[in-house]
Parts: C-alpha cells; sequence; structure tokens
C-alpha cells in the first residue's frame, strides 16, 4: 500500500491516533482524505488543519446504516475507496462490574463498527481486485487491558477478526492490517490515568508512551510492507511470545505488577 494518489477513510479522526494518520496520509500524497467522527466540530478542524484534500464528516462507527451511507458517499465523491482505517475505539476503565450500558457501547464499537465496515466497503473492493483494510486493535487484543474487561474482551474480538479477514480475502487482493498499539498520548489514557483507573497506570508502567504521530509513521511503513500485525511497540512480539510460552508465569507476572500499583493490595 502505497498512499500516494489513494482515497482513504478513517473513523475516529477527530483525535488521538486518528488525527495522526489522517495527517500523515495527506503528506503522503494521498488523493483524499476522510475523516469520520461522531465529535464534528473536532473532526473538522483536522481536516481544516490538513487542507483540502481532507474532508470531514460526522458518522457513529457503530452505526451501521452511517457506516454504509459513508462508504456509498465516499465511492460518490471519489470514485473508490483504497485504505479503509477502522479506527475508532472505546475504554470503559471497569472490571466486571461494568454496567450493561458500557459492555454494550464496548462490543459495538470495538468489534461492531469494525465488521459494519467491512460489509460495507469489500464489495468495492473486491470488484477491483484490491483494497486494504486498517483496523485498530490495541495491544490488548495481543496481550490484556489489565482493570478494563471490556476493552480487552472487545479488542481481542477485534483482531480475531481482522485476522479471520485477512484468512478469507488475501487470495482476492484484499490486504488486512493490525494496528496494535501499547501506551499512546492520547486523551483515552490521559484521562485513564488522569480517573486513576488501573489499567491506564498498567499502560504507563510497561513501556514507552509514543505520541500519535509515532503510531502513524509505523503505521505507514507497516502499510507498506503489508504486515498483518503493525506492532509500534516492538516490545509487545516480546511479550506475546512469553504470553503463549508460559501463560502461567506470564499471568504470574502482571498479578505482581497490579500488586505494586496496588501497593500490596490485591
Amino acid at each position: 500500500m502505497e498512499l500516494t494518489d489513494r482515497v482513504v477513510v478513517v473513523t475516529g479522526g477527530a483525535g488521538g491516533i486518528g488525527a495522526a494518520l489522517g495527517r500523515r496520509f495527506a503528506a503522503d500524497r494521498a488523493a483524499a482524505v476522510v475523516l469520520a467522527d461522531l465529535d464534528v466540530d473536532r473532526v473538522r478542524a483536522v481536516a481544516d488543519g490538513i487542507g483540502p484534500v481532507a474532508h470531514a464528516v460526522a458518522v457513529d462507527a457503530a452505526d451501521a446504516d452511517q457506516m454504509a451511507a459513508l462508504v456509498a458517499d465516499v465511492e460518490r465523491r471519489y470514485g473508490r475507496i483504497d485504505l479503509f482505517c477502522a479506527n475508532a475505539g472505546v475504554a470503559t476503565g471497569q472490571g466486571l462490574d461494568a454496567p450493561d450500558a458500557d459492555w454494550e457501547r464496548s462490543w459495538r464499537v470495538n468489534v461492531l463498527a469494525h465488521v459494519y465496515a467491512a460489509r460495507a466497503v469489500l464489495p468495492g473492493m473486491l470488484a477491483r481486485g484490491e483494497g486494504h483494510l486498517l483496523h485498530t486493535c490495541s495491544a490488548a487484543g495481543v496481550l490484556t487491558a489489565v482493570g478494563d474487561a471490556p476493552y480487552t474482551a472487545t479488542k481481542h474480538a477485534a483482531l480475531g477478526f481482522a485476522e479471520w479477514l485477512s484468512i478469507t480475502y488475501r487470495d482476492r487482493g484484499i490486504r488486512v492490517s493490525a494496528l496494535c498499539p501499547q501506551g499512546v498520548d492520547t486523551p483515552m489514557l490521559a484521562d485513564g490515568l488522569a480517573a486513576g483507573h488501573l489499567g491506564a497506570r498498567v499502560i504507563a508502567a510497561s513501556g514507552a508512551v509514543l505520541t500519535p504521530e509515532q503510531v502513524a509513521d509505523v503505521t505507514v511503513a507497516g502499510l507498506a510492507d503489508e504486515r498483518f500485525l503493525i506492532l509500534p511497540h516492538p516490545e509487545v512480539a516480546t511479550y506475546a511470545r512469553r504470553r503463549a510460552e508460559d501463560p502461567d508465569g506470564w499471568q504470574a507476572g502482571l498479578r505482581r505488577l497490579v500488586g505494586r500499583l496496588r501497593g500490596g493490595d490485591l
């Protein structure tokens, strides 16, 4: 996936990783960068900052009809979609006692939004015999988001769905990448730290916190290499191997880290 003259859609484009991706795609001379988000004022501000190549739309990524309409509008306006980035996501900072409404919202935004995007955009890509899907799945999809049960469960599901898409459609010209960063300096992490959420504290204690721009740089390199798993934090691959080789030891290590962060109160 070379970005020059490509038509790109990014959900969750009003800030954080989504906005950084939009800016980087534009810098790499994409033909069009469509930024979609519920926060219409913020996403318009991002698009205005990028320039004429960017277009902002108000879209709920967790609504199947709105996603279908978004894809239809972009295809009508630009003729095609070369890269669709299903980037919108939500965290809860809660455990087993998270209200059903939060579980449902996590499922719809972190998983079903990816399903709705694929349903809408794949027919056009398959007709042309090419296209690329980028799903932001988080390191939580590879490992675990300690302190956030809904986020862990849904990001695992998102990664599993991305892998299924890759296996099913790669031989028909569709490339799929799963973006799985760990700590990133976004409002999601900052708000979690401000609220004292355990998961955010574990992330901050587990390695470097990257800027969204650093994540975007790694993402572009991964897209160029057509890699399935894009890991802005290389240590995530090491953690994943340890987890697979010794799941009991891996869990014990996380429990020790949690214990230290809680002052020994487990």
